[in-house]
């Protein structure tokens, strides 16, 4: 499995960009990387989040990675504020800054995510990923994000597949209609599609999530409250 892992990883990092709307945060800097951060930081934290030692239960996919999220961190619905918390599953709290902004990057959407998923009891087997893997944003504007065209989508597609072979015992979900199309044109079983909790969707990404949990006989174990509704 951990060969597995670390060759999905590295075929990420070798990657490259078909235009320069794209950035691929395994193998590219950011204008603001902290020292000591960069794409072998993001490639070796998403390893560790990969790394579930009895396989996942519950795999979520979004849509694209976001400028305040997994371009700075390289792990899909997180962000530098969420890595100072150690909330990330199997990946260490940050002991320096991420970035060198003034302020750490906060990304809404990941919070009530990781939130939600520790309130119910399944964050340490939950996996995330998103349909298309590199940050899609506006010509010339890094930090801005823009919606992945229907060839990135398609492009998604393989790297969807090959993480899903690494959890098969896994329940699949797609978080929004762009990581349905995903799934669906990959041909890959799912439990559904919840509500992206973007844009007030939490409480029915929440409700989505306690559905698919029932349907496919996920059972919670004891997570840390302290992380609960982040």
């Amino acid at each position: 499995m951990s060969q597995d892992i670390e060759g999905f990883v590295k075929a990420l990092g070798r990657w490259r960009p078909r235009s320069k709307d794209v950035f691929n945060p395994w193998r590219g800097r950011n204008r603001d990387d902290a020292r000591g951060n960069g794409p072998d930081a993001r490639r070796a934290r998403l390893v560790q989040h990969l790394s579930v030692p009895e396989g996942a239960r519950l795999l979520l996919f979004g849509e694209a990675p976001g400028y305040q999220g997994a371009r700075i961190t390289g792990v899909a619905f997180s962000s530098e504020k969420l890595m100072e918390l150690g909330a990330i599953p199997r990946v260490a709290a940050s002991q320096q800054r991420l970035s060198s902004r003034a302020r750490s990057w906060c990304e809404p959407s990941a919070s009530i995510v990781w939130g939600a998923l520790y309130e119910m009891g399944v964050a340490q087997d939950t996996v995330l990923w998103n349909a298309f893997p590199f940050h899609p944003h506006h010509t010339d504007k890094p930090l801005s994000n823009r919606t992945p065209r229907g060839e990135e989508i398609e492009e998604g597609v393989r790297f969807v597949k090959r993480l899903c072979r690494l959890y098969p015992n896994a329940a699949v979900v797609a978080v929004g209609k762009q990581a349905e199309k995903c799934l669906r044109m990959g041909k890959i079983k799912t439990w559904g599609c919840v509500r992206h909790p973007a844009y007030g969707g939490a409480n029915e990404f929440k409700q989505g999530i306690v559905d698919v949990l029932r349907d496919a006989g996920v059972q919670p174990r004891p997570e840390r409250p302290d992380l609960a509704l982040l």
